[in-house]
């Protein structure tokens, strides 16, 4: 379903910075209503600030996604406010850099619930507003990751697996209401993510900085919910592994296993040394 998004009521999580943010800014430039959702107050006044400097209208709810309480309150506001809501982005997103035998067991359960069980109760929130909505949606941020699995990023990688296939299932489950949903796959984005990661004990290098500036991804993302994309993947990098794994997923195995065979090269010769 194609749609205009002037006017539209929109919750974007995580908001405050990074995608969110610059999804937000382009959301507001085309003339929708903005409910900015994340924990960061003073960020989140910041965004709604410059929003409205920019003649946009934002709207600040400070919220704890992973926090029933909050969820709700977050959904009641935007009722009380506008009186009902449109789109529902599922951006709020936290990662780990590690092996998993590494890490301490808390992060896999931080990281599933706040982008995996979280969004799924939000979406499960959001229903039944949208099914009043005008052209609703929800759009779930998900990942690269969540399409091929990557070493040092396994708590990540089964979080984002897990948005992808509660999307897909979902999407069809939404016909019912005349929801749309979107499924979106960026890369690498240029941004705050690595900076609030749980953890940083891997090797293998994340270089954020080489990715696509959040500007970019926001308005990619604007221009997908106008269309009315079922999935949207971006960042050339991104799209080009993907295309390899479909077509030869034993030899990106045979890669990303030989990329950390030379990084624990030390380690791997000492255990062959070990007696049995």
């Amino acid at each position: 379903m194609r749609r205009d998004l002037s006017g539209k009521r929109v919750i974007v999580t995580g908001s405050s910075s990074g995608i969110g943010r610059a999804l937000a800014m382009e959301l507001a430039r085309r003339g929708s209503q903005v409910a900015l959702a994340a924990r960061s107050i003073g960020e989140l006044d910041q965004v709604a600030e410059d929003i409205r400097q920019k003649g946009g209208q934002a709207l600040v709810i400070p919220t704890d996604v992973t926090s029933p309480h909050d969820r709700q309150q977050l959904f009641e506001t935007v009722q009380q406010q506008w009186g009902g809501l449109d789109i529902l982005v599922n951006n709020a997103g936290i990662a780990a850099h590690g092996h998993f035998i590494d890490l301490d067991p808390s992060i896999l359960r931080q990281t599933m619930e706040l982008n995996f069980f979280a969004m799924a109760e939000n979406c499960r929130l959001a229903i039944p507003m949208l099914a009043e909505g005008h052209a609703p949606m929800i759009v779930n941020v998900s990942s690269m990751a969540g399409r091929r699995g990557v070493p040092a990023w396994s708590e990540y990688s089964a979080s984002k697996f897990a948005v992808c296939g509660f999307s897909e299932a979902l999407r069809a489950e939404l016909v019912r209401f005349g929801i749309d949903l979107m499924l979106v796959v960026p890369g690498l984005t240029h941004s705050n993510f690595g900076k609030h990661l749980l953890a940083r004990k891997g090797r293998m290098p994340a270089r954020f900085d080489s990715g696509l500036a959040p500007e970019v991804v926001g308005r990619l993302m604007a221009n997908g919910m106008e269309k009315g994309k079922h999935e949207l993947r971006m960042e050339k990098d991104a799209r080009l592994l993907l295309f390899i794994n479909w077509l030869a997923p034993r030899f990106v195995d045979w890669r990303m296993g030989n990329v950390v065979r030379k990084l624990y090269q030390r380690e791997i010769a000492d255990q062959a040394k070990t007696p049995c």
